[in-house]
């Protein structure tokens, strides 16, 4: 993510109005607007994998898959953000247009550059949500998934999951190995 430039706070509604006419999207975090760059091949493959993995799945249900250019709202006041993949069973979310609110399933595609905040400050953010019950981050550099997920006395708990494993991600109750979010991923090899 890049700051915006000249670093002037700008009202959530401003963001939101400004947003529409520009050519990328920017996440919007305190009064400030930060450039989406763009990201690697088996970032987008692993995202359009579960995605679309989900939406198969979810198919005749109440709950909906999106991916990277649905915007979530963690208040209606932000910060908003771009998930690579998020799923909403929410009737309230149905008729959305600018931003998803009541997720109950957020997915980050992890980077070198971005998996700190996606495990800090983002994550901190996001369980500000009241219907997210799960949270998960995908290691696009190895076959790795770690899903943080609430339990009934309102902890975060974490339940990572390794080559070989079964994923089962309980708020849309839906299990799959692990390497349905790999096909056709090829890693960066060391030279």
């Amino acid at each position: 993510m890049v700051a915006n430039p000249d670093g002037k706070y700008i009202t959530p509604q401003e963001y939101l109005e400004w947003e529409e006419h520009q050519d990328i999207k920017y996440e919007y975090i305190n009064g400030e607007v930060f450039a989406m760059t763009g990201g690697t091949i088996p970032h987008t493959s692993i995202a359009l994998n579960l995605a679309s993995a989900l939406k198969s799945h979810l198919r005749g249900s109440s709950c909906r898959a999106f991916m990277a250019d649905a915007k979530v709202g963690v208040t209606e006041n932000g910060p908003f953000h771009y998930p690579d993949v998020v799923v909403s069973c929410d009737e309230r979310d149905k008729q959305a247009i600018k931003f998803i609110q009541y997720p109950c399933l957020i997915v980050e595609i992890l980077s070198p550059s971005t998996e700190a905040y996606d495990r800090g400050k983002k994550f901190l953010q996001y369980r500000c949500i009241q219907t997210l019950q799960e949270y998960v981050l995908i290691d696009a550099e190895k076959i790795s998934l770690d899903c943080f997920r609430i339990n009934d006395k309102g902890i975060w708990e974490l339940h990572p999951y390794e080559e070989g494993d079964e994923v089962h991600l309980t708020s849309v109750d839906f299990h799959f190995p692990i390497s349905l979010v790999y096909e056709d991923v090829q890693f960066a090899t060391l030279v």
